[in-house]
């Protein structure tokens, strides 16, 4: 079990005077650029020195400008590269402000072997054949599986931006069977542009592999009516198979495929750390993982798996009537406040330290330090579902956490990915 005092009494006394270099690729010379004192270069990539004190402020601000931190140096490094003795404490002015490094990028030292061992840079590997026994495309496009609708119940709330709606469909009628974290395609009616039929679009599957009557006999959706502006007629084009789907009447039949994925698969281990990101309705494949963890109805069908470690869903909403399943989620951090931790991030009415509106990635970097000494937990698993332009602010915030260790972000997450701990799907 994981508790937060353990992270906060954890401070390094030294860590204040320390410096470290950001290369950052993508900032684009612009009215706000010009007031920093960022020297755009003609490679593209800006090397920057920032003080430990402001190493959080400083990415938010990068992420702000349009750029992206690809590596993270203490200066230290920076200095040997260059043949340097001169202390980290005189590589700054000392005003507390972030200064441009005019040197070539750091080269990256590679660690002795007896360096690494037994440091939390090494990874269990996953096992191969893990998951094996999942099922897998026990319908395909050509055979789907017709099931029929039971029910479609809006989630957003009353003054809330969009439609999304809550499906489950009967199974009751074949063999199609899931587990939490795997896909269904859905292939809507009709044909498209081209006159041929309406290929399937892909769905991550909102409940456990007993379904929301716990029975074993449905599948639930979490969908979004699609809606944009046409680029150049201006008209407004709805998704075909999103509006749909949300159109659909109880005793609908609806073609369904799959399921799909091993990407998203939660652990097998009842003490696992289950960290959750997710943004609209990304919360999807989470909802699946709270109710295998923490549903009583799923804890008796589930004799084998009793959740005992600790999950943390931060997950961003535009407005508070967007917050899926909140009912659902706010019983469940109060039944186990020990055991899952609900953080919010909501755009239209939250402001971020800069003043701006507060999206997932910035509740990220606000939490980066307390989530990286999860993340280096062997025992985590660190799944993100929703938008893909999360994923940068999100790596940005872990790199600086990572960096006051001297662990550089990007390696540490291709060794993670590799253990099975690090699980994206996002579009």
């Amino acid at each position: 079990m994981y508790y937060r005092g353990t992270v906060e009494g954890a401070a390094n006394t030294e860590s204040g005077s320390r410096v470290f270099v950001y290369e950052v690729v993508g900032l684009r010379q612009s009215e706000e650029t010009d007031q920093t004192n960022y020297q755009i270069r003609n490679s593209g990539s800006v090397f920057i020195k920032v003080p430990y004190s402001r190493m959080n402020q400083e990415m938010r601000r990068i992420t702000r400008l349009g750029g992206r931190i690809v590596s993270i140096q203490p200066v230290s490094v920076l200095q040997q590269t260059n043949g340097k003795a001169t202390s980290a404490e005189s590589a700054y002015e000392g005003n507390g402000n972030a200064t441009p490094v005019n040197a070539e990028p750091p080269v990256q030292q590679q660690p002795q072997k007896n360096e690494t061992k037994g440091k939390t840079m090494t990874q269990a590997k996953a096992k191969k054949d893990a998951h094996a026994d999942v099922p897998v495309n026990l319908y395909r496009p050509n055979a789907p599986y017709i099931g029929k609708c039971i029910s479609n119940e809006a989630l957003v709330g009353e003054n809330g931006i969009g439609i999304v709606q809550h499906l489950k469909f009967d199974l009751s009628g074949g063999n199609l069977r899931y587990v939490e974290g795997q896909s269904i395609g859905i292939i809507p009616p009709g044909v498209d542009k081209n006159g041929k039929p309406e290929k399937l679009r892909l769905y991550s599957i909102a409940s456990t592999r007993h379904g929301d009557d716990v029975d074993d006999k449905t599948v639930s959706l979490c969908v979004r009516q699609l809606e944009y502006k046409h680029p150049e007629s201006g008209e407004t084009v709805y998704g075909v198979c999103s509006t749909y789907l949300c159109n659909l009447k109880p005793g609908d039949d609806v073609k369904i495929t799959g399921p799909v994925g091993k990407e998203m698969l939660l652990p097998a281990d009842e003490d696992a750390n289950v960290i959750m990101m997710a943004t609209g309705t990304g919360i999807a494949p989470m909802r699946a993982y709270l109710w295998r963890m923490f549903k009583d109805a799923e804890k008796a069908a589930n004799p084998e798996y009793q959740f005992k470690g600790f999950s943390w869903l931060i997950f961003g909403v535009p407005t508070t009537p967007n917050i899926l399943y909140k009912e659902e989620l706010e019983e469940m951090q109060a039944k186990y406040p020990d055991n899952f931790r609900l953080t919010c991030a909501i755009s239209r009415e939250q402001k971020n330290p800069q003043g701006g509106r507060m999206y997932i990635q910035d509740r990220v970097a606000e939490h980066a330090d307390e989530l990286w000494s999860l993340i280096k937990n062997e025992k985590t698993h660190t799944y993100i579902c929703g938008l893909r332009g999360m994923e940068d602010g999100i790596d940005a915030a872990l790199s600086a956490a990572a960096a006051k260790e001297g662990v550089n972000w990007s390696d540490y997450q291709k060794e993670i990915k590799k253990a099975g701990r690090w699980h994206v799907e996002t579009y």
